[in-house]
């Protein structure tokens, strides 16, 4: 696996305590430098977004089933906003292939509201690690095709 050495700030919502720490264990392993943030849930991802702190976010993993406020809410609501519009975000879910339209229609769905790319989540730690340094990379390869432009 191949990642570029790149400082990322990257910010987690994920309501399952065993999914944000097998997401830091895969993250820890990639050779990157990063900055993690986790909240715990929609709400507290819009709380934090709509605090007086000025953060910074590269990129936004959102667990697409939450309680309370889920991640295409939360999807919805940052599109919205000047503040967060432009914060790439990685749906992820663990919705397992029940039938290959039903999942190329929420992916369809969930980039046609914004988001960026999606990914299932597995129990396959290689492979779920491999997934989140593609996200990070894509994201990456896409900011520095945008400064470049901005620079002409």
């Amino acid at each position: 696996m191949k990642c570029v050495e790149i400082p990322i700030n990257i910010l987690l919502a994920d309501d399952d305590l065993d999914d944000r720490g097998l997401f830091a264990k895969a993250l820890a392993e990639l050779p990157i430098k990063t900055n993690l943030t986790m909240v715990h849930d929609g709400e507290q991802l819009m709380n934090y977004f709509s605090s007086s702190l000025n953060h910074t976010t590269d990129v936004l993993f959102l667990d697409l089933s939450m309680p309370g406020k889920t991640g295409v809410e939360c999807l919805v609501e940052m599109k919205e906003q000047e503040k967060t519009k432009d914060i790439p975000v990685i749906m992820f879910s663990i919705f397992y292939q029940r039938d290959i339209n039903y999942e190329q229609s929420l992916i369809k769905g969930l980039s046609n509201i914004g988001a960026y790319h999606y990914i299932r989540k597995t129990k396959d730690f290689e492979h779920f690690k491999k997934s989140i340094c593609d996200a990070i990379m894509m994201v990456t390869n896409k900011n520095k095709a945008e400064k470049k432009i901005d620079q002409q």
